[in-house]
């Protein structure tokens, strides 16, 4: 089983957003030296906790700092985007790193509406619910298949060539699982959104279609993971990833994940156990061999041949030795 990474890119409460983007670097290249399988990072806009809002910025100087991870977004969200600007900016990713670039797309706004209405061109009215089509206008660029007499058949002779990012499709929903499995596409599954998507792999490894991007099904599960030397230090780490959630869940926003003081004295004031989470949130927390036991059953429950953990940690040095201790326990590098 591969294990990999992906980063939110957190800003921590008294730190700086540009601080989260160095440690952004700071773990690739670590993980980098441990032997992570792949490092992707997420979207989100408008929101002051999370930094990374354009992933293709992130890429370059990952890849450029790292010498044998697969790097990418997880993900670019294709709505807010011309599916031709994609194909040509991770066409240039691949070209200039061969083999390790990856495009994991996903349909969700990564923002709320206001933000997302924010993002687009033309304000005067909601976009298209169109991903599908775009989907499919995007890899008809990357496979060079567009048919000759589209008026943007020309346009597939994309930058990077020959080379090419491996795309896949991102999902915390059944709709998702069902266009991958149609397309052809590997597939990921945000565990950490909606701890219920066992039944949505399912049903994309019985109905996969063999494509010319991939020959049977490969499915993925993204895991939010907390992982110290002790359970009860795990759980201590994890109250700030807890109230971040219950904030959420609540409709609030944090403009920075709160410290571990800060969480603990919220818990107290909700008369809540610190490492409560909200109804249909997972997070697997605790010392490396309880970790890693949950990781396989969750593993195994989903079909899944590789993990990708997401890790929503106050301490940035806490932060990298959660990671170490994982690619300890799994054996990588």
């Amino acid at each position: 089983m591969k294990i990999s990474v992906l980063d939110q890119a957190p800003v921590a409460e008294g730190d700086s957003s540009a601080r989260a983007l160095h440690h952004v670097l700071e773990l690739a290249q670590l993980a980098d030296r441990l032997g992570f399988y792949r490092y992707w990072v997420a979207e989100h806009h408008g929101s002051p906790s999370l930094a990374c809002a354009s992933p293709e910025v992130l890429i370059g100087p990952i890849a450029a700092t790292t010498q044998r991870l697969r790097v990418g977004s997880g993900g670019v969200m294709l709505p807010h985007y011309s599916p031709l600007k994609v194909a040509e900016s991770f066409g240039m990713l691949a070209g200039l790193y061969p083999g390790r670039i990856d495009l994991g797309l996903g349909r969700a706004p990564g923002s709320d509406s206001l933000t997302a209405s924010a993002l687009q061109r033309d304000r005067r009215q909601r976009p298209a619910d169109d991903f599908f089509e775009q989907l499919n206008e995007l890899l008809a660029y990357q496979l060079d298949c567009v048919p000759s007499e589209h008026p943007f058949a020309r346009l597939a002779d994309l930058p990077g060539r020959p080379e090419s990012p491996q795309t896949w499709l991102l999902g915390s929903s059944a709709q998702s699982g069902i266009w991958a499995a149609e397309l052809g596409l590997p597939y990921m599954f945000a565990d950490f959104i909606h701890a219920a998507g066992a039944s949505v792999c399912e049903a994309y490894h019985r109905d996969f279609v063999a494509s010319a991007e991939l020959a049977q099904a490969h499915s993925g599960v993204a895991l939010q993971v907390i992982c110290a030397d002790t359970d009860a230090q795990a759980r201590e780490l994890a109250s700030s990833y807890a109230m971040r959630l219950w904030h959420m869940h609540g409709g609030r926003r944090l403009d920075k994940v709160p410290s571990v003081a800060t969480a603990q004295r919220f818990f107290q004031q909700q008369q809540l156990a610190s490492d409560a989470l909200p109804p249909g949130r997972r997070a697997i927390i605790g010392s490396p061999a309880n970790v890693r036991e949950q990781i396989e059953a969750v593993a195994r429950h989903y079909r899944a041949t590789e993990v990708m953990v997401v890790s929503i940690i106050h301490d940035h040095a806490a932060r990298l030795r959660s990671y170490e201790l994982l690619a300890e326990v799994f054996g990588l590098g």
